[in-house]
């Protein structure tokens, strides 16, 4: 195994069965046939074919048995696996093969794919943030009032309560939260622009097409193909990094709070040692700045990844392939264990004032 989240035994540590499940090639088969079936029916609602027919089609590609390994053989060979998939779907008992993709691209499969991918994980990253926030709040009720040695360039500056601590990382989380959201109608968008982007191949139906599909799946319809314009993709793979940073950031303060001759922070269940049998290691507060550090050197990478060649890049666009599912499971897993961390704190700071620094 190549990647820490579904390694035998790092799994352990970096598993997150949520993103794990979005990124699946189940999910996104299923989401693929979704799309395809949704375009059959587009093209019966708008009369560019039999409306039973579309709807036979529809259902023919819904309950599709996939063969894996031909796509598997056949994204080798091209490069993606739609046209693959499309041979496949256009065998099937009962299926209209003039229903079937005519007039859309291999990369309108992918691209409204991955806004489905997006959309949900969207709903999973802002139901972490948001428990995350609210777990902050229950440790500022519990340790708001006691007071800390306030630390400033890591030196030791002047007493503050731990609500001002709490409030450091609490406020970024509520941010984030309204950041996911507003970004929804730049990523949750349906993509069909054809073979260069025009949909012209879709004649003047294109704009009711795309409209009957974009309400079928639950996304938006937009005006243009963004093929090549992948900005929205790159800011939401910002956010990602920047949930990230900010529980870097916490679990860097509970990492320094919890060293011997500091003592202002103790947990429960912390991690052992093979050698040393006294050791409580903060492992899950390292961990929030390991992933940190992880999506913040990624996401120059897909900053890479907007620069497409005219009308489409396969360089550009294969390297979110492989960058934004790893960062997406990174920022989950990232909101799952920080409130773990949370939950295993027993103590934070003192009911008695620091002593000013000497």
């Amino acid at each position: 195994m190549i990647s820490v989240f579904e390694h035998p035994w790092l799994g352990g540590l970096f598993a997150d069965e949520a993103s794990r499940a979005l990124f699946s090639a189940d999910t996104q088969l299923r989401h693929m046939l979704e799309i395809e079936a949704a375009f059959s029916r587009a093209l019966g609602h708008v009369g560019n074919g039999p409306s039973d027919a579309a709807e036979d089609t529809a259902r023919a590609i819904e309950g599709a048995e996939i063969d894996l390994a031909a796509l598997r053989d056949g994204t080798g060979k091209d490069g993606v696996v739609v046209p693959a998939l499309v041979r496949q779907l256009k065998a099937l008992p009962g299926v209209s093969a003039d229903l079937v993709h005519k007039g859309m691209t291999s990369q309108d499969i992918i691209d409204t794919s991955l806004s489905l991918t997006l959309k949900h994980l969207t709903d999973i990253l802002i139901a972490r943030v948001e428990t995350a926030a609210t777990e902050v709040q229950v440790l500022n009720r519990r340790y708001g009032t006691r007071r800390i040695m306030g630390r400033t360039r890591m030196q030791a500056a002047l007493p503050v309560p731990l609500s001002h601590r709490f409030k450091t990382w609490a406020d970024p989380l509520k941010a984030h939260a309204a950041r996911l959201e507003a970004q929804r109608p730049r990523v949750e968008l349906l993509q069909l622009g054809g073979p260069v982007g025009t949909a012209e191949e879709l004649g003047d139906e294109a704009g009711k097409i795309s409209k009957f599909m974009a309400e079928a799946l639950g996304l938006q319809s937009v005006a243009s193909s963004w093929h090549s314009q992948r900005d929205g993709i790159a800011e939401y793979a910002s956010t990602l990094s920047l949930i990230s940073g900010s529980l870097g950031k916490i679990g860097m303060d509970l990492c320094l709070m919890a060293q011997q001759g500091i003592d202002e922070a103790s947990f429960a269940g912390g991690g052992g040692s093979s050698a040393m049998a006294h050791k409580n290691n903060p492992v899950l507060a390292e961990l929030l700045v390991t992933l940190a550090r992880f999506n913040a050197t990624q996401v120059s990478a897909m900053h890479h990844a907007l620069v497409h060649e005219q009308e489409r890049s396969g360089a550009a666009w294969t390297l979110e392939w492989m960058v934004l599912p790893q960062m997406a499971a990174t920022t989950s897993l990232g909101l799952a264990k920080v409130v773990e961390l949370f939950e295993m704190i027993t103590s934070l700071g003192s009911d008695e004032t620091p002593g000013q620094p000497v």
